[in-house]
């Protein structure tokens, strides 16, 4: 079944014995994994959390099932987390829908799904499931959302600060978080002892700049420039930013290019739809935007979405090399833009 914001919330906090999983995807994962949170929350410190991936399930379907029936070896309380990709588990998902017993709560974290997805549509239409969607978030409800990040950890930041640090993180809650810590740090700021922070504290720890040089590694990859790419990746490997950030920035631009692509179809007007775009893109990024928008067609941009969530995943796991992956993923990236000239 479908739930909003509020009703995902409330079945988190207190799990309704009747749901088998919850379905929380969309273009926001920050949100997403933040909304998973609380159901870990409302299971208590001792509780037992069993991570598993679309791919042990996709070899072993019967394993969700199996885990979400099982008592924990020392009777205390379970619940399981499950990260995918795409309908991979969809065998395990049915097996877990038909099981007679299933007292241990599921939240399946899946990114951002077609709505042609099985897992997505199944979902939907089963009322032992709950899916929720986290959208990516505008301007108007990112300040906000900053202003109440700082509050949490002792800073008061005026509407003025709020909309500049929102806008230097791109929106991203994630970003906007890692703004509002240094700020904290910067003012020694804490919920006993709060601080406030103006736009000359946000300029004091240059926020955003780890956003604008993410945001040239992306038009390196996208736009096609291997070699410029490579440099990119060094200095920000030289900044302590790489692998997982750099992945995601390079996601969400190509998140922004499928919507585009859309709104575009066959006219071929790539600077009017994003000049149409008003504010929500950054005037720096518009004519990167634009080049992309002409050099991507939708069937690839749509592979490459998939295939990006795919390399998250697979960064994450435990025998990845992690950063050595990620940068070895955006350069194949660049050469394939490359030869698409």
């Amino acid at each position: 079944m479908k739930a909003n914001r509020a009703e995902i919330e409330r079945a988190l906090d207190a799990p309704p014995p009747h749901i088998r999983f919850f379905l929380l995807y969309g273009p926001d994962e920050a949100e997403s994994r933040s909304l998973a949170q609380r159901l870990e929350r409302a299971m208590g410190p001792e509780a037992e959390r069993i991570d598993l991936d679309g791919a042990a399930l996709k070899s072993d379907p019967a394993r969700l099932a199996d885990e979400a029936a099982s008592i924990s070896l020392f009777g205390g309380k379970r619940h399981i987390r499950l990260t995918v990709t795409g309908d991979e588990c969809l065998s395990a998902i049915e097996g877990l829908l038909d099981a007679e017993a299933a007292g241990n709560p599921v939240v399946i974290l899946a990114g951002a799904l077609r709505p042609t997805s099985a897992l997505l549509k199944r979902a939907l239409a089963d009322p032992a499931a709950l899916a929720c969607i986290s959208y990516a978030l505008d301007a108007e409800k990112a300040a906000p959302l900053a202003a109440a990040m700082a509050r949490e950890l002792g800073v008061r930041l005026d509407m003025d600060a709020a909309r500049q640090l929102a806008q230097a993180a791109a929106n991203d809650r994630a970003l906007m978080a890692r703004e509002v810590e240094k700020l904290a740090l910067y003012l020694d700021a804490a919920p006993d002892r709060p601080a406030t922070a103006d736009t000359v504290a946000l300029d004091a720890i240059g926020a955003g700049e780890g956003e604008a040089e993410l945001s040239r590694l992306v038009d390196a990859v996208l736009g096609g420039s291997p070699g410029e790419a490579a440099r990119e990746i060094a200095q920000l490997s030289e900044q302590g930013v790489a692998g997982i950030p750099a992945i995601r920035a390079l996601a969400k631009r190509v998140q922004l290019l499928v919507r585009l692509a859309r709104q575009m179809g066959d006219s071929g007007n790539a600077r009017a739809v994003v000049e149409a775009q008003g504010k929500a893109i950054f005037w720096k990024e518009k004519a990167g935007v634009e080049r992309q928008l002409k050099r991507w067609s939708s069937e690839r941009l749509a592979t490459l979405a998939d295939r990006l969530l795919a390399a998250e995943r697979a960064i994450k796991s435990p025998a990845s090399p992690g950063d050595i992956m990620a940068d070895a993923e955006m350069i194949t990236i660049a050469r394939a833009a490359q030869r698409a000239r």
